[in-house]
């Protein structure tokens, strides 16, 4: 995983930003709710939303560590999720105030 996480990002961003698609049964678990927890202990910013193909989408930024973290944590998910696929593209440097739901 970390070996897909670092093929992701370049090495010359100091922080990058990632542009993540959750798939399989990621709604109504609590998805959201425990990802923006994963981040803010994680001291990571961005956003997460549910998507009308019932996917959740997220863009996130952070150190490569945090990201790394965070994007293993995606691939599990709280306890009633059922990931199928977690789809990651590196995005322009973007900063975030904060960690927020989007609904």
């Amino acid at each position: 995983m970390v070996d897909l996480v670092k093929n992701i990002l370049k090495p010359n961003v100091v922080m990058p930003t990632v542009h993540l698609i959750i798939k399989g049964e990621v709604q109504g678990v609590f998805y959201r709710a425990t990802a923006k927890k994963t981040a803010d202990e994680l001291g990571i910013s961005g956003w997460i939303k549910n998507t009308e193909e019932g996917n959740v989408e997220a863009l996130v930024t952070g150190s490569r560590q945090q990201l790394e973290k965070f994007i293993s944590w995606c691939k599990q998910g709280p306890v009633k999720a059922k990931i199928s696929e977690v789809v990651s593209t590196e995005q322009t440097e973007t900063f975030f105030e904060s960690f927020v739901i989007i609904r």
